[in-house]
């Protein structure tokens, strides 16, 4: 393997802008470099959403970009702000249109990008190396080999990611006094996105956790129309006690609450990485996206998981053979996800040895 830097370059720039759980599978990389290559001054250019969720990493200097600045403001801005300084090492880890045109303000010796068959968008204009190795891999195995492309073969999986005192005052009095369950029940709101599990069986988990588990519920999200309407629908259908915190918190106090939970379940969503980065058990629902490329890292082993069959409904394609990170729109597939999937999972999660001492925690 090619080693430009075999010993650590003196700057190194990441550039990776977003989304949330993307950028929180960054924080292990960042964990990496900072333990194998402590010398090394680390910038990363990041969205300004983002910024929130990591911008108190330690040992790091942020860059932020706004998107409301647009390309017209946002480029210039960060030509500005990098005042014409020159990195020994770009990780260019974003292969968007808009993050290659503010690559195309970073000077740097060696710029590193996403190889063939995952760089989009003419990223490779905007990179004088690759990265090499399986590209049919998880996002952050993906991240770390851009690492590996470095010269660097370390892998620290760790996040540590800060919660301050205050994120921790902002939900401690809110949350039950008993051990709870976390449910983030939407994903981000995109086209032809069809992530969202039905209500009512979220409605019908909690009443498990509940009735079995004595665990009462937290609803967590933000403040769009949609997850009002879910937390709403699932309240009034539990006879679990319910704390609703959906667009009430903080990224930083969805941290700490997150941290707290005894367990969470969610669809592929940043909350969902949110909770695995903190070291909560995590029940992922899988049926539109593919759980090896985008799973909670840790915790791949609970996903319910039905997106080899819901692929192969609407390709008639394998996972083996389907592109990797095709995603299935059809808005039914959920449904192929049942009750018993995600309760026999979080029987198993709780009935664990050292599930009674997580739920005490806090």
């Amino acid at each position: 393997m090619p080693r430009d830097h075999p010993t650590p370059p003196r700057s190194l720039c990441l550039l990776r802008l977003s989304a949330i759980g993307d950028c929180s599978h960054m924080v292990p990389v960042v964990r990496t470099l900072q333990e194998h290559w402590p010398e090394t001054a680390l910038t990363w250019i990041v969205g300004k959403t983002e910024y929130r969720l990591v911008g108190d990493l330690p040992g790091v200097e942020f860059l932020v970009v706004d998107k409301g600045d647009g390309l017209l403001g946002a480029v210039p801005r960060l030509r500005r702000a990098l005042g014409g300084r020159r990195f020994d090492l770009l990780l260019h880890m974003q292969a968007s249109w808009r993050a290659n045109l503010l690559a195309s303000v970073i000077r740097a010796d060696t710029r590193i990008g996403f190889d063939a068959r995952r760089a989009r968008n003419g990223q490779r204009l905007f990179t004088n190396r690759t990265i090499a190795g399986p590209h049919r891999v998880h996002v952050l195995d993906g991240f770390f080999q851009f690492l590996q492309a470095a010269g660097l073969q370390a892998r620290s999986l760790r996040w540590d990611l800060p919660i301050p005192a205050e994120a921790e005052a902002e939900v401690a009095p809110r949350l039950p006094p008993t051990p709870f369950l976390a449910l983030s029940p939407c994903s981000s709101a995109r086209a032809r996105n069809f992530r969202n599990w039905a209500a009512e069986r979220y409605a019908a988990v909690a009443d498990h956790a509940y009735l079995r588990h004595g665990l009462a519920l937290v609803l967590t999200g933000g403040p769009t129309q949609l997850e009002r309407a879910y937390a709403d629908a699932i309240a009034g259908a539990t006879h679990a006690p319910v704390t609703d915190l959906v667009g009430a918190t903080s990224l930083k106090g969805l941290l700490a609450a997150l941290r707290r939970a005894s367990a969470f379940i969610g669809p592929d969503s940043g909350p969902l990485h949110l909770a695995n980065a903190v070291g909560t058990p995590v029940i992922g629902l899988y049926a539109t996206s593919n759980p090896e490329r985008t799973g909670p890292y840790c915790h791949l082993a609970h996903v319910a998981n039905r997106y080899p069959e819901a692929l192969k409904a609407e390709t008639g394609r394998s996972v083996a053979t389907a592109r990797w990170g095709r995603r299935v729109r059809s808005p039914d597939a959920m449904a192929r996800i049942e009750v018993a999937d995600v309760t026999s999972r979080l029987d198993a999660i709780l009935q664990r040895p050292a599930a009674g001492e997580r739920r005490q925690r806090g």
